[in-house]
This record gives structure tokens, sequence and C-alpha cells, in this order.
């Protein structure tokens, strides 16, 4: 039979996992780095998670598919949450890759010693942060990546100087949450500019996802500066 369902351009796909945790019936799954409709019956064709694909790649299609199976799709989550580790992240995410940099030879050019700390708030974290707080009025924003002060040594003389700070992970929380709050927060002041800085892993690229949307939603127009860093600390 012919039915509306989803598909899945690997071209495009970069393996972000940004789509899984809206779809409902576990019809999507990272397989060697790219997302793969695991079972043509799990999918209800309804696009929950098109909105949240950062590069396009998920689409509506009609196709011969079988049957939408609302039973086999509850024992399929059933079965999927027995199985998976407590903290399951996506499989073959290249984030998630291990690399031992421990033969490389190391430089200190460039690093200081001992940097001063250009913190001027607490907290950071956007999950815990008000929209409310006196430190975002008037500000620049500094939107990092969780993973970017640990690879970068120069973080708070090159990026964190003279600006309110924000920091996230779009692969391990909540994206649209973060959408929301991100969006709250530029509706209550009056943000002059956004500095946007991400590792270069695939996956970490849906916080420049979630910073466009909470723009876009929050009806402003304001300046987005992004800096991509690599895994090795460096400035790409």
């Amino acid at each position: 039979m012919k039915r509306n369902i989803v598909f899945i351009d690997e071209d495009k796909c970069n393996g972000c996992g940004l789509c899984i945790p809206n779809c409902a019936e576990g019809a999507i799954k990272i397989i060697d780095g790219k997302a793969k409709l695991v079972d043509d019956r799990f999918c209800d064709g309804l696009g929950a998670c098109l909105g949240h694909c950062p590069q396009d790649a998920i689409t509506i299609v009609e196709r011969d598919a079988p049957e939408f199976n609302e039973h086999e799709v509850k024992k399929h989550l059933v079965a999927e949450k027995k199985t998976a580790p407590r903290h399951e992240i996506p499989c073959g995410c290249p984030g998630s890759q291990a690399v031992d940099f421990r033969s490389e030879k190391k430089t200190t050019a460039g690093v200081s010693k001992r940097q001063n700390p250009e913190l001027r708030q607490w907290p950071v974290q956007l999950t815990l942060v008000s929209p409310q707080a006196s430190y975002f009025k008037d500000s620049d924003l500094l939107v990092a990546a969780d993973c970017v002060p640990f690879a970068y040594p120069n973080f708070h003389s090159d990026f964190l100087a003279g600006k309110s700070l924000i920091i996230g992970c779009p692969k391990l929380d909540d994206a649209e949450f973060y959408v929301d709050k991100l969006t709250e927060i530029l509706k209550n002041n009056n943000i002059k500019t956004i500095t946007l800085v991400n590792m270069e892993v695939p996956c970490c690229f849906g916080l420049q996802h979630i910073v466009e949307e909470a723009v876009k939603k929050a009806g402003t127009v304001i300046p987005i500066r992004q800096t991509v860093i690599s895994i090795r600390g460096e400035k790409k």
C-alpha cells in the first residue's frame, strides 16, 4: 500500500541525532553515523522529527510501505527500554568517537600560564539561568557548547570577556526546551549581539539551530557571530 512515510537523505545527514528524541515511536536510530528508519511499521508518517533536523535531511514521501502498526511500536519501545543503557546516546555518532591525543607533541605557544577570570555571573547553564536575570540586560551574549571551555584554553580571554554566558549541550539536553528558554531571554532583554561557539563534531551544530530558532521565535534581529572549535582546541 502507498502511504506517507519518512525519508532520510543520507547525503545530507550528519548523524547529529536531534531527530531521535522527537520520534515517539523510536523509528529512527543512528547507524554507522547516519540516521536510519529501522522499521517502516514504526513510522506514522506525521513527521514530528522534520523540524528538528538542522541539515534538512528528513522529508515525508509517499511510497509503498507496510501499514503503521501501533502494537508493534509498543513492543519495540518496551524492548528498547529493557536493553538500553541507563544513559543511552545514539550509537555511531561522530561526536562520541574516542580519540587519544596523548602521543601528540604539545605546545604552550599562545597560551598564558594564568588567565584572568572573565566570568561575570552565576549560574551559566541554560537550564538554570533566569530569563529575567539582571546580567542579561543590554548585554552581548555568549552561547557556548559545554565542551568548548575544556577544549579551547583561551576561552576566557578570547570569548568570555565582557559577555554574559549561557552553556548547553544540544545532543544530551532538551533542544526544544533550550529554544523556548533562549527565546524568553531574547524577548526580555535587549541583547545586542550573540557570539556562538561550538565544537566541530556534527551533533554540536545543533546549538546553531537552537540559536537561530530562538532568534526567529523572539522576532528580533540580532547579529550572530559563530566560531567552531576543533577537538584539538583550535579555531576552525
